[in-house]
């Protein structure tokens, strides 16, 4: 936050952690990987959605931004406002998204930033 004078974070990925009203679980995720597509043209890096498997109602939406004002505007934009208004019935109220940072990742085959790729090893 250094000097931007904003109370969000310059960049980091928002959690939208949604919980799907009864019977809706399945029309809820297909309706949130099609509006989490559209965060991409907002100025979004990534987004990924994950349906937990021991509760069906949880899906949690993660979008990386490089500023808050991309996030903003993409919360605010007509498409997540019609999102809301056409699935208000689809999901549990309120709705509280958090910024969080990535602290690690990895994955196997996989190249980073650094030039490091890591591969299996045999046992």
């Amino acid at each position: 936050m250094a000097g931007s004078g904003s109370f969000f974070p310059a960049n980091g990925t928002v959690l939208i952690p949604w919980y799907a009203t009864g019977f809706r679980g399945d029309g809820l995720e297909e309706a949130i990987n099609e509006i989490a597509a559209v965060s991409l043209r907002y100025g979004a890096t990534s987004y990924a959605v994950y349906r937990a498997r021991d509760d069906r109602y949880k899906i949690h939406q993660f979008v990386a931004f490089e500023n808050a004002l991309d996030w903003e505007r993409y919360w605010e934009g007509p498409e997540m406002v019609d999102f809301r208004a056409r699935h208000s019935s689809w999901f549990q109220v309120p709705v509280l998204y958090g910024w969080w940072d990535q602290t690690a990742a990895g994955g196997l085959g996989q190249s980073y930033s650094n030039g490091a790729t890591l591969t299996p090893t045999a046992s």
